[in-house]
C-alpha cells in the first residue's frame, strides 16, 4: 500500500484515498495520470467484446488516444456543479498504477444516487481486482459520501463487469441501448441499495481525506 502523499493538494478531491488489503484508490493527480499513460498507449480495450460506449477516447489511435484521455480527465475534474460531479481515482497495486475507478454523482442532493466506471490494465484482469476496486469505491460512496443507491451499467457481453455487479448484491434494473465503435449494443443496468450493500459491508477498507471533499461536491451532511 503506498504511503499517503507528503504534499497535499489545495483541491481536496485529489487528496482522497481508499485503501483495501489488495489495492488503493488515489485521487487522480497529474503525476499519477502520467504514470498511467504507458498503459493507455498500449491499449486498454484491444479486442471484442468492446467494453466502452461511444464516444470513448480509449478507442482512438495512439497518440490521440492518450491526449484525448488526459483531456477528458482534466475536463471532468473541473466540471463540478450541484447537478453533476465525477471523482477520478487511479488504482494502485503494489505501488504501481494499473487502472482507474471513477465515482459519478448526478443530482446527488436530490436522489443520493451514484454510478461507477472503471478500467484495468488488460494484463491484470481475471485476478479479482475488478471486484476489489468496486468494493472500494462502494465503501467510499455509502460510508464516506452517504449515497442511498449505486448504479452500474455494462454491455450484455461484458461478462466480467456483470458478474461483479451480481456478486456484490446488485439487482437488475432494466436494459438500454448504446453504441460502441459505431454499432448498437444492449446495455444491462444494475442497482444496489444501501441496505443491500450493508449486508456484505467490509470492515477492512480505509477511507482517507473524504470528509474534506464533501463541501467541494456540494454535500453538507446534517449534524
Amino acid at each position: 500500500m503506498p504511503s499517503p502523499a507528503t504534499r497535499l493538494s489545495s483541491y481536496p478531491p485529489l487528496n482522497a484515498q481508499v485503501h483495501t488489503p489488495r489495492l488503493s484508490l488515489l485521487g487522480a493527480t497529474d503525476e499519477l495520470l502520467e504514470r498511467l499513460v504507458p498503459t493507455v498507449r498500449r491499449g486498454v480495450a484491444t479486442a471484442p467484446p468492446w467494453p466502452f460506449d461511444d464516444p470513448m477516447s480509449l478507442y482512438k489511435d495512439s497518440p490521440e488516444r492518450e491526449w484525448s484521455w488526459l483531456r477528458a480527465v482534466w475536463a471532468g475534474r473541473g466540471r463540478v456543479t450541484d447537478s453533476f460531479w465525477r471523482l477520478y481515482f487511479v488504482v494502485v497495486v503494489d505501488g504501481e498504477p494499473v487502472g482507474m475507478q471513477d465515482l459519478v454523482g448526478t443530482d446527488f442532493a436530490s436522489f443520493g444516487t451514484v454510478h461507477t466506471f472503471s478500467w484495468l490494465d488488460p494484463d491484470l484482469r481475471g485476478r479479482g481486482l475488478g471486484k476489489e476496486m468496486r468494493q472500494a469505491v462502494l465503501q467510499l460512496a455509502f460510508d464516506g459520501i452517504g449515497a442511498r443507491y449505486a448504479g452500474s451499467d455494462a454491455f450484455f457481453d461484458n461478462h466480467a463487469s456483470n458478474r461483479v455487479s451480481q456478486a456484490l448484491g446488485y439487482e437488475r434494473n432494466g436494459n438500454d441501448w448504446d453504441t460502441r465503435r459505431g454499432e448498437p449494443a444492449e446495455i444491462h443496468r444494475w442497482r444496489l441499495t444501501r441496505e443491500q450493500w450493508s449486508k456484505n459491508r467490509r470492515d477492512d477498507i480505509e477511507l482517507v481525506g473524504v470528509a474534506e471533499c464533501l463541501p467541494v461536491l456540494g454535500i453538507h451532511p446534517s449534524a
